[in-house]
Formats: C-alpha cells, structure tokens, sequence
C-alpha cells in the first residue's frame, strides 16, 4: 500500500473514533430511546379528617356530686322545738299540730308525732304512711311542720280529755321530755282517733 493511502485509511479511522466519543451518552439521553426513565411514585390519597360532628367527644361530664346537704342535719327532738295543738273541728275532735324550730340549726322531722291522751293508756294510732329520710321535712331555724290529730266523734265508748303529750319520732333511744298543750273537751274514740304524719303546711294536715 502506497504512503498516501495508509495516511487516508488512518485518518477515516481516527475521525470515526472522534465522531464515537462525541456521542450522546446514556446521561444525557434523557428521554431518549436507550434511556431509563424513573416513573414519578404515586402519591397516597391522605384519609379524610373526621368532621367535627363525627369525632368523639372528649369532655369529660361532670360527676354528680354523692354529698348529701343534710348529711349532718339531725332528727328534731322536743328540745329542738315549741308546740300547739289548735282546735279545727269540733264535732270529730280534730286538732292541728304544730312545731316549730326554735333552735339555731336545721332538723328533720321524721315521721309520725307520738302523741299521748292527758291520763290515757296508749298513743294516737298512726295514720297514713311517713315518707322516708330522705324525703323528710328539713325545718330550719324558725320554720314550722303540720300533723292533723282526731280524736274522733263521741260514740259513747271513749273519754274526754283536757290536755295531750307529744314527743318526736327520732328513730333513737334519745329520751325526751314531752311537750304538752292544752285541748278542752277533746273527746278520745278507742277505735276512732288517729294522727297523720308531719307535713309542711296545715291544710295537708286537715285533709288527709
């Protein structure tokens, strides 16, 4: 081969060589055919919020308070109270009892007035039913509770009586002293005569 043609064949050679190395590279391709493209990752659809409805309430509720007032207020006593005994309706003997606080503190009245005939055997039959403690008349200082007494009308078989006893249902073995009030010709039926429980007003007392 002449020395021309060797130099012709080299040069093809080295050009073709340059041409290589200024190519495209896989970097630079991008998008290109030979290129690996990164698909973009899918995003998670975030869960919804619970509305404010929907969302559990976290305010704790006030707890009802267990104390009881009246956890100290004791059962009234006769040395806790005055009384009267007012005629209210003559032809049945009936009398309106009442007491009231004479002290400086509250008290129950429970129950039934125990209450007993001058010189008689025996105490007025109950009548009706007493509510509970807890429903008891709480009578603060000044305040007044009613009972309704009869004695019953004259059928030959009782006595008449100047005067009654009264003391008060403490639920207890306390001893009292009995608080007395005059009642002229009240007349006292073995099978008749009957006192309500104590109440909060007079007109109660009468009626029932």
């Amino acid at each position: 081969m002449s020395t021309v043609r060797r130099a012709a064949v080299v040069l093809a050679a080295v050009s073709a060589l340059a041409l290589t190395a200024c190519g495209p590279t896989d970097d630079d391709a991008g998008g290109g055919a030979g290129g690996s493209t990164a698909s973009p990752t899918k995003s998670a659809t975030p869960s919804a919020e619970p509305s404010a409805s929907s969302k559990p309430s976290t305010t704790a509720k006030p707890s009802k308070s267990s104390t009881d007032p009246d956890f100290d207020v004791f059962p009234c006593s006769t040395f806790d109270v005055k009384f009267t005994a007012t005629l209210a309706e003559p032809t049945t003997s009936s009398y309106l009892l009442k007491i009231t606080n004479k002290g400086t503190k509250a008290c129950r009245v429970l129950g039934h007035p125990v209450v007993t005939f001058g010189g008689l055997d025996g105490q007025a039959t109950e009548r009706g039913t007493a509510p509970g403690i807890e429903d008891a008349i709480r009578l603060d200082p000044g305040e007044s509770a009613y009972a309704g007494l009869m004695g019953g009308a004259n059928d030959g078989k009782g006595k008449t009586v100047a005067s009654i006893e009264m003391t008060m249902n403490t639920e207890s073995d306390l001893k009292q002293t009995p608080l007395k009030a005059s009642t002229p010709g009240l007349y006292v039926s073995p099978d008749k005569n009957s006192v309500t429980a104590w109440v909060d007003n007079a007109e109660d007392a009468l009626s029932l």
